[in-house]
C-alpha cells in the first residue's frame, strides 16, 4: 500500500469521526488560503474586481475600528472577535498574513479556556507560520485541562505525524485511553473512547501495522456496536488490503448505522476503485 493511499484513508476516517461528534468544525486557517484561487477566478471580471476591492476596503476599515477599541480596552472580547473575523476574511481574499490573527487568538484563548476552538485555531495559525513548537504548546494547553477534546487531539496527532513522530502520536492516544475512565468519572462524557480508538487505529493503519489497527477497531466496535465509525474504518482498511469479501458486509453495516448525511460518502468509499500501488523494485 502506498503512503499516499494510507494518508487518504486516514483523512477520510478522521473527517468522519470528528464531524460526527464535534458538530460545527473549526474553520482552519489554511482554509483561508485554499479559498484564494477560487476567489481570484470568480473576480476576474471588472465587476468582480470592483466588488472584491470594495469588500477588502470595508474589512480593512473594520479592522482599524476594532483596533481603536482594543487600544482602550485590550480585553474587549467583542472587538477581539471582530478583528479576528475581519482578518480571517481578508486572508481569504489574499490580503494580510496569518501573523495578524495570532495576537487576538492568544487573548481569546486565554480569556476563554473552556472554548477550545480558539486554542485550536491558534495552534493552526502557529503551525502555518512554521512555529510547530508553539502549535504543540497550544494543543497541550487544551489537553492539559480537556484531555478528550477531539479537535485538539486530532490537531496534535496531525502535527506529530507531520513531524514524522508516529510513536508520539500513538503514545498520546494510548495515554488518553488509559486515563479515559478516570476522566469520565470526574466529568462524564469528557473522553469519547470510540472516537479516540478510531484515531489510534488510523495511525496504526497508516504505519502498515494492520493487526494492531484491526484489534483497535474491533475494540471500538465492541465498545459501541451502534457506532458506524469503527465499522467504516475497518471496512476501508480491509478494502485497501484487497479483502473485499470481508469488507463488503462491513460497508453495508456502516451504511445502516450511519446518519443519513454520511451514507452517500460511505457508498462512494465502498465502490471507489483503489489506486494501484507502485510495482516494487527487485
Amino acid at each position: 500500500m502506498s503512503q499516499s493511499r494510507n494518508r487518504w484513508i486516514v483523512r477520510v476516517i478522521l473527517a468522519l469521526a470528528v464531524l460526527m461528534f464535534v458538530g460545527v468544525s473549526v474553520v482552519p486557517i489554511i482554509g483561508a488560503f485554499n479559498n484564494t484561487t477560487s476567489i481570484n477566478q470568480n473576480t476576474a471580471s471588472p465587476q468582480g474586481n470592483l466588488a472584491s476591492s470594495d469588500q477588502k476596503s470595508k474589512l480593512q476599515d473594520e479592522v482599524r475600528g476594532y483596533e481603536l477599541v482594543l487600544q482602550r480596552e485590550p480585553e474587549n472580547q467583542t472587538a477581539l472577535k471582530g478583528v479576528l473575523q475581519a482578518r480571517l476574511q481578508l486572508l481569504s481574499l489574499n490580503q494580510g498574513d496569518v501573523q495578524g490573527v495570532i495576537a487576538p487568538l492568544e487573548k481569546l484563548a486565554k480569556l476563554n479556556p473552556e472554548r477550545s476552538e480558539y486554542g485550536v485555531l491558534l495552534a493552526q495559525a502557529k503551525q502555518q507560520i512554521g512555529d510547530k513548537e508553539g502549535a504543540a504548546q497550544a494543543y497541550r494547553t487544551i489537553l492539559d485541562t480537556q484531555p478528550g477534546d477531539l479537535k485538539a487531539l486530532q490537531g496534535m496527532v496531525a502535527l506529530l505525524l507531520d513531524q514524522q513522530r508516529p510513536e508520539a502520536a500513538i503514545g498520546l492516544l494510548q495515554d488518553t485511553l488509559t486515563n479515559a475512565n478516570q476522566a469520565n468519572t470526574i466529568q462524564p462524557g469528557s473522553v469519547n473512547v470510540v472516537a479516540v480508538q478510531v484515531l489510534l487505529g488510523n495511525i496504526y493503519a497508516a504505519q502498515k501495522r494492520y493487526p494492531q489497527a484491526i484489534t483497535v477497531y474491533d475494540q471500538a466496535i465492541k465498545k459501541d456496536p451502534k457506532d458506524f465509525r469503527p465499522v467504516l474504518a475497518k471496512a476501508m482498511l480491509l478494502k485497501e488490503q484487497g479483502k473485499m469479501t470481508q469488507a463488503k458486509p462491513l460497508f453495508d453495516s456502516a451504511v445502516g448505522l450511519a446518519p443519513t448525511q454520511y451514507r452517500d460518502e460511505i457508498n462512494k468509499a465502498a465502490t471507489a476503485t483503489p489506486t494501484p500501488a507502485p510495482a516494487s523494485k527487485k
